[in-house]
């Protein structure tokens, strides 16, 4: 499972510059002013073959009590405590100061590994801009970085990493499988995992892993094996620790990477919030198979139960492969219909597409529809084959196909979801252009007029000659000489 590695430092220090250096990208909002990143942001990262899960949080006042800068230090707090590892920041222009003090003493008594990151040190003396953190006690030797420019950063995620073993080997086909409950607290994922699995004939097992790790769970549904995961624990109701059962969104970003389905779970009775959009969301850029589980619809109104389908098709509208489920976990309701979608998700994320049949889907899905010109070219799509699963990717040669809009990137997605039966699970199409044999590298994108001229037919090539004696003859004119 890939370990989570959280930021944390005061306001301004330079954790989201760090964060988008980490997970090459600018998702995180950078600005020269205090207090501009709140929530807390996830991304991923890869240095070789070693991914990771980066976590930015909001600036860390240790010492407030209340108002928004409270709940920002709650947030980070949160944040630590289920940590792999944490990176603090320090700013070394401005030294060490109180605030770097309180923090260094609550990520001592965390008990996570801390490493120490002096940032804004381009072009200084290392020593020497290292020497005064020292006094922070965290008894390791700061890494002197710049997050704008790069300097240091990917020494300090080495030495992260080392303590970390080497990824296992992903198997592209799942023995059976796995599917993980996941949602905010209080909508019943324990209930549903219960309702699945069975109170009496369950044979569960925890596999070890870090220390606020996901329970996994084998069992058997109509002699066929499968694997649960549930991201808050199932245990007795009198041994649940309120602080381990508290939402937790790295939790559930662990339990998707390792599923392939996730059974997002929401209340009918709440709102939908926006941390459901974001596990959803996440689920979705991971590449899983989704099921919707809308629980205790038993004991809603039929007032709230038209609200809430409209609150669902317009927070959750980028969902709309995804199946949605209306059931009563307690009562077992609609378990069976669900579990049918969990299994139609799953094979529809592993689907093996023979190539003839792709391409003629692709033929079929262009005498339709003509992919836009884009100026004088229109994109050529000659052929697709698959290109792998779980989430299903296709793959589509032909010419200038960079010119292809979204738009008509999501008439594929649909053309091959309905000639695939592909419910429940994203599908990706990537574009590969065939490499045009004139312009290889060497050749200047505009050839010389003579090679121009050799690569037309006799005829066009004598009307660029008398184009070119004739720009001659002006010339000559102009300058009074003879041509």
């Amino acid at each position: 499972m890939k370990p989570t590695i959280v930021l944390v430092g005061r306001p301004n220090v330079g954790k989201s510059t760090l964060f988008n250096r980490l997970t090459r990208s600018k998702d995180a909002l950078v600005a020269d002013l205090p207090g501009l990143t709140r929530d807390r942001h996830y991304g991923h990262g890869r240095v070789g073959e070693k991914p990771y899960l980066v976590v930015d949080t909001g600036g860390f006042e240790p010492v407030v009590d209340s108002g928004i800068l409270f709940e920002m230090a709650k947030q980070t707090l949160q944040a630590v405590d289920e940590a792999d590892a944490v990176i603090f920041l320090v700013d070394s222009r401005a030294g060490v100061t109180p605030q770097d003090k309180l923090i260094a003493q609550k990520l001592r008594m965390s008990g996570r590994p801390v490493y120490l990151a002096v940032n804004k040190a381009e072009g200084a003396n290392r020593a020497v801009v290292s020497a005064e953190f020292y006094e922070l006690g965290l008894n390791l030797e700061p890494f002197v970085i710049s997050s704008a420019h790069g300097d240091g950063v990917w020494d300090l995620i080495d030495s992260v990493l080392s303590d970390f073993p080497e990824p296992e080997e992903e198997e592209e086909d799942a023995k059976h499988p796995v599917f993980a409950v996941i949602g905010r607290p209080n909508v019943g994922k324990s209930t549903l995992v219960n309702a699945i699995l069975g109170e009496e004939r369950v044979i569960a097992f925890d596999q070890a892993g870090t220390t606020r790790d996901s329970i996994h769970i084998d069992f058997e549904r109509n002699e066929k094996p499968y694997t649960i995961i549930d991201t808050a624990g199932v245990r007795r109701r009198g041994k649940v620790d309120e602080a381990i059962e508290k939402f937790s969104v790295i939790k559930s970003m662990q339990a998707v990477e390792a599923a392939n389905v996730a059974v997002l779970v929401l209340d009918a009775n709440q709102d939908i919030a926006d941390q459901d959009a974001t596990i959803a969301g996440f689920a979705l850029e991971a590449g899983r198979a989704l099921v919707i589980a809308i629980n205790k619809w038993d004991v809603v109104t039929p007032e709230r139960k038209e609200q809430i389908k409209k609150d669902i098709a317009r927070k959750l509208y980028f969902l709309d492969f995804a199946k949605f489920h209306y059931i009563s976990a307690l009562k077992h309701k609609g378990i069976d219909d669900l579990f049918d979608s969990i299994n139609q998700a799953y094979q529809a994320a592993m689907i093996k597409m023979p190539t003839p049949k792709i391409t003629r889907v692709l033929q079929s899905a262009l005498e339709r529809q003509q992919p836009p010109r884009v100026g004088p070219i229109r994109p050529k799509l000659r052929y697709a084959h698959q290109g792998g699963v779980n989430p299903p990717i296709i793959v589509i040669h032909g010419n200038a196909l960079h010119h292809i809009k979204d738009s008509y990137t999501r008439y594929l997605v649909q053309t091959f979801r309905k000639a695939f039966h592909l419910e429940g699970t994203p599908l990706r199409v990537q574009y590969k252009s065939t490499e045009n044999p004139f312009d290889q590298e060497g050749t200047p994108a505009k050839a010389p007029t003579t090679l121009r001229r050799a690569k037309l037919s006799p005829r066009i090539a004598k009307k660029e000659e008398k184009k070119q004696l004739k720009r001659k003859v002006k010339v000559s004119a102009k300058k009074n000489i003879k041509p």
